[in-house]
């Protein structure tokens, strides 16, 4: 499959603190690689490399083939490059359709009645149509999740970056989540960032461990969950089996 992201060699520390050491891994159109480590492992600071807000030390990342590698944030994101966050971070005194029209003006390049009619849209795909009118503050975490996804998927994004959106929700919301990003999946790279590791492994195609920064394991999600370096990093604390119900 052709690689929509790759990065290739990625290296950066902070002090004696490694984030990125000699990162590979790649994913394609309509693909969803899933990223999972203990707390401290680097997976946030791999996203803020592939997003632009911080540079590797060495390495490079290429979006459709095209190294993106000094590139800035805001240009990553003209470049088809969208991310949510782990804490979701909407303008919480307008609504939630305002909050996607900013989106789709600001980031997206849309304007007047092509910005207004996409903004609505890309709500109604996120299942947030009846709360357009809501403030993006008063929101519930599950709504406050889908727009998060939202504003993302407003830029019309090529890579979707998913940080841990799965955390905080109750067992339902989770599956509501998944069916969500199963649905937003086909013709998107996705790059997700998870502890909630069933729901991860419900969308994933392949899934990385990371450590210290450093890749222990990458395959099928099965596989990785059962590799024997993850589960002694892990000891159990985070391989989980989705509830029944």
């Amino acid at each position: 499959m052709e690689s929509v992201l790759l990065a290739e060699g990625v290296s950066q520390s902070f002090g004696s603190i490694t984030v990125a050491d000699n990162l590979t891994f790649s994913v394609g159109r309509s693909e969803c690689l899933g990223i999972i480590g203990p707390n401290g492992a680097g997976k946030t600071s791999v996203f803020n490399i592939l997003a632009g807000i911080i540079r590797p030390r060495s390495g490079r990342v290429l979006l459709a083939g095209n190294d993106v590698t000094h590139r800035s944030q805001y240009e990553r994101t003209r470049l088809g490059i969208g991310r949510t966050y782990q804490v979701p971070q909407p303008f919480g005194l307008l609504s939630a359709y305002e909050n996607v029209l900013a989106a789709a003006t600001f980031g997206g390049g849309k304007s007047g009645r092509e910005a207004a009619d996409f903004a609505f849209e890309t709500l109604k795909r996120c299942g947030l149509a009846a709360r357009a009118d809501t403030l993006a503050g008063s929101l519930p975490l599950l709504d406050r999740k889908r727009l998060e996804l939202a504003r993302a998927m407003a830029l019309q994004p090529k890579v979707l970056l998913l940080d841990e959106i799965a955390g905080g929700l109750t067992e339902a919301e989770v599956r509501h989540l998944v069916q969500l990003i199963l649905s937003i999946k086909p013709g998107l790279a996705i790059v997700w960032i998870e502890h909630v590791t069933h729901a991860l492994s419900a969308v994933a195609d392949r899934i990385l461990a990371v450590n210290a920064g450093k890749a222990i394991a990458e395959g099928a999600p099965a596989a990785v969950m059962a590799d024997a370096a993850v589960q002694e990093i892990y000891m159990g604390a985070i391989i989980d089996v989705p509830s029944e119900g």
